[in-house]
């Protein structure tokens, strides 16, 4: 059914830790009330588990799936059957009455109760840059401003006490194929760039040291003293203060060393979970994503490139589709199966929607004025298709319409962050978090 949305940096970062407000753990956890019985888990796992019973608190975390291009919403989510915008594109029914998704999504359509699609998205950015900016911070592109992506923000947001009783060596904040615009901290610090890696079935970069251990601690011990050298003077009391570099030097170090890498590594699922993702750099970073997030880490972004389709509109989309569609459904299915839906929004996202119309080239172009945005898991309310485009393709002003901001100000409501408070930047200016207002049906 259709209703009214509303009611009322380098390739390797090592800062993600999620400075002052720091760790979760998983929600599944909670409910082991004894720790013999966490023998299927791993060692930080079960740490983990410990640490929920003694807090009580809450798991939280996001997947991002950024699809970068401009998926097409009527080849997607927004399908208009046999009407002349749709030129021949079909539709299948999904497991809930009245909503149809593109032919491609079979799979997606059959966990339609499990997320609500927004349906009639809008934004005021037409060019891939800028509306990319738009989408990942909630903002517009402004002069001398960068604003935090999403998975900043929650890592800068999120209580402390997710993270008192257990630590993990990993980053919060991570992009896995990171396209044109990978998600940053902003005025908020380098220490909140998401660490970028790549398809799991290479290992992560530069988290190895290449020399020995003689010659990598005489280099540790020439650090420190530049370090120490460079402190001197600007910092009272050097035995309890560190600079940011040293602080990253030192969680890098962790990093490099720590077990917990091993949740990279997609290759020690069962074949036949692996299959169930496909066999796909999305699909196995979409994999190694739930296994991130059954860890510890907060925000995990996954990019799935090539839907700026101006040529060939429904072959590009087609292929992409193959790709998703698997993935999507898995990724999902895997975790409700380890009990993490409820406590990790799942958002399928793209910077834009395409053209009603085709060019000459069969191709769709850029078109910001109605396109589709999954939300899911976190405790949203699923089975739900909100706003309705218009079947002629004419109108820029779709029924119901959602700006970018109002998806923004819903996550963030649904993790508890109050997304009204400012934030200074570091030139003593105050930004609300965000400006958009909470999209009730989805909260309940």
């Amino acid at each position: 059914m259709n209703l009214s949305p509303f009611s009322s940096p380098p390739p390797f970062s090592p800062h993600g830790a999620c400075g002052r407000r720091d760790h979760f753990t998983r929600r599944a956890l909670l409910k082991s009330s004894a720790v013999a019985g966490l023998g299927w888990l791993t060692p930080l796992a079960q740490q983990l588990a410990r640490g929920a019973e003694k807090t009580g608190a809450r798991p939280k975390s996001v997947i991002v799936l950024w699809m970068e291009g401009g998926a097409s919403q009527l080849e997607t989510f927004d399908p208009h059957p046999g009407s002349a915008i749709a030129y021949g594109a079909k539709a299948i029914a999904t497991a809930v009455r009245g909503i149809q998704f593109g032919e491609g999504l079979p799979l997606t359509a059959e966990r339609v109760q499990d997320f609500s699609i927004l349906r009639a998205v809008t934004s005021k950015e037409g060019d891939h840059t800028r509306a990319i900016y738009n989408v990942k911070t909630g903002y517009r592109p402004f002069p001398g401003l960068v604003h935090p992506a999403i998975g900043a923000v929650i890592c800068h947001e999120m209580p402390a006490h997710y993270r008192k009783e257990a630590e993990i060596d990993l980053p919060s904040h991570i992009s896995i194929l990171p396209g044109r615009n990978p998600a940053r901290g902003g005025y908020l610090g380098a220490e909140y760039d998401a660490l970028q890696a790549y398809d799991p079935v290479t290992p992560l970069p530069d988290v190895r040291s290449r020399t020995d251990e003689v010659k990598e601690a005489r280099r540790l011990a020439g650090l420190e003293a530049l370090e120490e050298s460079f402190a001197t003077g600007r910092i009272a009391d050097l035995e309890k203060s560190r600079t940011l570099h040293r602080s990253s030097i030192e969680r890098a170090r962790r990093l490099m060393s720590s077990d917990q890498l091993a949740a990279f590594d997609v290759s020690a699922a069962p074949k036949s979970e692996r299959e169930a993702f496909g066999d796909t750099p999305f699909g196995r970073s979409c994999l190694a994503a739930v296994r991130l997030v059954e860890v510890g880490v907060r925000c995990v972004e996954v990019t799935l490139n090539g839907w700026d389709t101006h040529i060939s509109n429904h072959e590009g989309q087609a292929k992409q589709l193959g790709i998703l569609d698997p993935a999507l459904a898995a990724l999902i299915g895997r975790l409700k199966e380890r009990d993490l839906y409820e406590n990790t929004i799942v958002m399928v996202a793209t910077e834009f929607g395409r053209t009603p119309k085709l060019n000459l080239a069969e191709g769709r172009d850029h078109w910001p004025h109605g396109f589709s945005v999954l939300l899911g898991g976190g405790g949203f309310r699923g089975g739900l298709a909100l706003g309705q485009t218009d079947p002629t393709g004419e109108s820029r002003e779709p029924a119901g319409k959602v700006r970018v901001e109002d998806i923004h100000a819903t996550v963030f409501k649904q993790l508890g962050i109050d997304f009204e408070d400012e934030l200074m930047t570091p030139i003593g200016r105050p930004i609300a978090i965000s400006e958009g207002r909470v999209i009730r049906e989805l909260t309940g």
